[in-house]
């Protein structure tokens, strides 16, 4: 009898989309085994705090002293002239952030299931970060969503005139859903999460959150303090689930100062390593 009579079977494709989808869950949910994550956790907590109250404090300088004044400037909410402003902005909107970036996350494990070997190991390390990047925006629009209901407060006119004062909590509507401002959240977070991966894409990344930012004030959606609200939350966001990520040894490493830093190249070695310990899109 031939030596191949004695192979097992290769499982067929649907078991190994089952198995990469497995994997994805499972590498989120062990249990953090990184030795420095002590380190990185009062790092993380450090720099939430001191971003946090400097954040706080702007967004209170900015509604006392500067948000009526800048809604007054823009121009008249419907303005034909601002439609291309109105193209642009969308760029910025949640669902279709979280939309695109699903869509490869899905797309990168429908292909990776259907490999073996090192090209499999490439891409099962790139579904791992774009884990990273989705859960960053995802978290941080969650987060914003509850503020919302809470804070209830009113965009620019709402109410007829020109008061950053008009809060109703618990509202609930769209209306009354100012603070913090949800694309402003999604494009920092995004911005965040991309330039802790690819670092060279930071200036990129943080101009694109900026427009986006810029454009949210121009269609009087948001006052300042809503926008640097929302850069804010996004940007505490994505560097908590870097941390989550980090702690499992997931496309970050922890400095001995417990700084978090993008695991560097693509060896093989490395790779092979995270293939075989549950790396997956």
């Amino acid at each position: 009898m031939s030596a191949s009579t004695h192979m097992e079977p290769r499982p067929g494709y649907p078991a190994q989309l089952l198995t990469v989808a497995g994997r994805a869950l499972a590498q989120l949910v062990r249990s953090p085994s990184h030795s420095r994550r002590a380190e990185a956790a009062r790092k993380l907590a450090r720099h939430s705090l001191w971003l946090s109250a400097a954040g706080a404090a702007l967004v209170i300088v900015l509604m006392l002293a500067f948000d009526q004044t800048e809604i007054q400037l823009m121009p008249a909410r419907g303005t034909p002239s601002l439609w291309p402003i109105l193209i642009l902005t969308d760029f910025g909107k949640d669902e279709y952030v979280l939309s695109v970036l699903g869509i490869v996350l899905v797309s990168v494990a429908l292909v990776a299931a259907g490999l073996r070997g090192t090209r499999r190991t490439l891409l099962l390390g790139l579904g791992t970060r774009l884990q990273y990047l989705f859960l960053s925006v995802a978290l941080s629009v969650f987060v914003a969503e509850i503020l919302k209901y809470l804070i209830g407060r009113g965009r620019p006119f709402v109410g007829g005139r020109a008061n950053p004062f008009n809060f109703v909590p618990f509202e609930g509507s769209g209306a009354y859903a100012s603070l913090p401002s949800g694309h402003a959240v999604t494009a920092f977070a995004l911005a965040f999460a991309v330039s802790a991966l690819w670092p060279r894409l930071r200036v990129f990344m943080f101009t694109y959150a900026i427009v986006i930012l810029l454009t949210r004030l121009v269609l009087l959606a948001h006052h300042p303090s809503d926008v640097a609200a929302g850069a804010l939350v996004g940007m505490v966001g994505a560097m908590a689930v870097r941390y989550w990520f980090a702690a499992r040894r997931l496309s970050f490493a922890i400095r001995a100062d417990g700084t978090i830093v993008p695991l560097s190249g693509q060896v093989p070695g490395r790779l092979k390593r995270v293939a075989r310990g549950a790396s997956a899109p």
